[in-house]
């Protein structure tokens, strides 16, 4: 097939909620966007499902919270642990100074749906699914663009800027090969999977500590979601053990769960997510930048990668917008991105690194003595000291805001603003 040729202001690759709601402030601020999406829809099983307090706020500074809020969705209003048999309550979002006192639990692809709705109410906005970048066009030391796979066949999509957002496998950061990544280990991984929610159910969202065991159960409604995490490289010893030792280990720190382990028939059933926690030592090079997973992926604590990457989202929109609408961007404008961001993002692994080696690997290693560990039971017993775990939880270090300002003139015939 012939290669055809696409010329525009920005080129995004990757359509999770990092790119999604790139491409989207910068289309609103009138900068011409193409997001590049390579599945066909956005309705897959993500390990990122919970909205905080931070990316709603969001949503009421671009006037979309209400109608968000209708798309069905559980409330997490705090975080609930059990140690054996002693049960505590960490974390409180109902004093955080936010329209959303809340985790909304909503399943990824509904969260995606929403924005590339909204996206397309402005002509500036280009969402193309099943296009997959594959390669980088360089010309003069600099990045111009990408090369991609289309229904319609091979793409080059020729940009100012290329934003990659496609994740901790990154083929930008991969192709462009002059990356360093910072390893900053894990001793986890995650068992994720889903078993059936009963009106009986005596929790709502808990973290179940156990000697050895460490389950998260996330109610979406008629189904928990749950995260089961153990030693990092252990899954093939514990399949060797077999599914009914597996679902001993279970019910042993949820009894409840008992009467649906049918419902894991067999391994097929669990996905194996691999921990990993990185970070790129530099996010840019002339004409390339790196933003969400691609530039640091996060350990699942917390569950804050997802609003990370939509926070690194939203303060590159508000540097990048009006240089390249005035063609003045530079590489010192993208430095002035990283220089934003990387310190909430160092801060905030610091606590993923400090949680998973002074509280998981304990848990993990099968000691008997399991013990709550004194700052959960201090936030249990005086329950203003929620608030500090609440506000790292729902909105993290260093919140951003849209500045970026609506170009009305960007909006399709017939679209409102918001």
């Amino acid at each position: 097939m012939d290669m055809k040729t696409l010329n525009t202001k920005v080129c995004v690759v990757g359509g999770g909620p990092a790119g999604v709601m790139h491409g989207l402030l910068l289309a609103r601020a009138g900068v011409e966007v193409t997001v590049l999406e390579k599945h066909a829809d956005f309705f897959r099983d993500f390990r990122g499902d919970t909205i905080h307090p931070s990316t709603m706020e969001l949503m009421h500074e671009l006037g979309v919270l209400d109608d968000f809020l209708k798309i069905p969705h559980q409330k997490t209003s705090t975080v609930e642990m059990r140690f054996g048999d002693y049960d505590a309550t960490v974390a409180d979002f109902s004093h955080l100074h936010t329209q959303a006192k809340f985790i909304a639990m909503m399943p990824q692809w509904d969260f995606l749906n929403f924005m590339a709705d909204f996206g397309k109410r402005y002509r500036t906005f280009d969402l193309r699914m099943e296009t997959e970048a594959t390669g980088i066009i360089e010309e003069g030391g600099r990045i111009v663009g990408v090369s991609a796979t289309s229904p319609e066949g091979p793409l080059e999509i020729r940009a100012d800027l290329v934003v990659a957002a496609d994740g901790r496998h990154s083929t930008i950061r991969d192709v462009t090969g002059d990356f360093k990544v910072e390893e900053l280990g894990a001793p986890m991984d995650v068992l994720w999977f889903r078993l059936s929610h009963k009106d009986k159910d005596p929790w709502t969202t808990t973290f179940f500590f156990e000697a050895g065991h460490l389950a998260i159960l996330l109610d979406r409604g008629d189904y928990w979601q749950v995260a089961y995490v153990i030693p990092k490289g252990r899954f093939d010893a514990i399949k060797e053990k077999g599914l009914a030792a597996f679902h001993k280990g279970l019910t042993d720190i949820a009894p409840f769960l008992e009467d649906r382990m049918s419902e894991l028939a067999d391994w097929d059933h669990i996905k194996l997510l691999s921990v990993q926690v990185d970070r790129l030592d530099r996010w840019h090079r002339p004409g390339l930048l790196l933003i969400g997973d691609a530039a640091h992926a996060m350990s699942p604590i917390g569950g804050v990668g997802v609003n990370l990457a939509i926070q690194d989202a939203v303060a590159a929109a508000n540097i990048l917008a009006k240089p390249l609408r005035e063609g003045t961007l530079s590489e010192e404008t993208l430095a002035a991105v990283q220089a934003r961001r990387e310190f909430p993002v160092r801060m905030t692994q610091k606590l993923q690194l400090m949680i998973q080696n002074h509280v998981i690997s304990p848990v993990l290693s099968e000691d008997d003595d399991l013990k709550p560990p004194l700052p959960v039971r201090l936030a249990d017993s005086f329950p203003p000291l929620r608030r500090l775990p609440a506000h790292m939880i729902g909105l993290g270090v260093r919140p951003e805001h849209v500045e970026t300002p609506e170009d009305r003139t960007a909006l399709k015939d017939g679209s409102k603003a918001a």
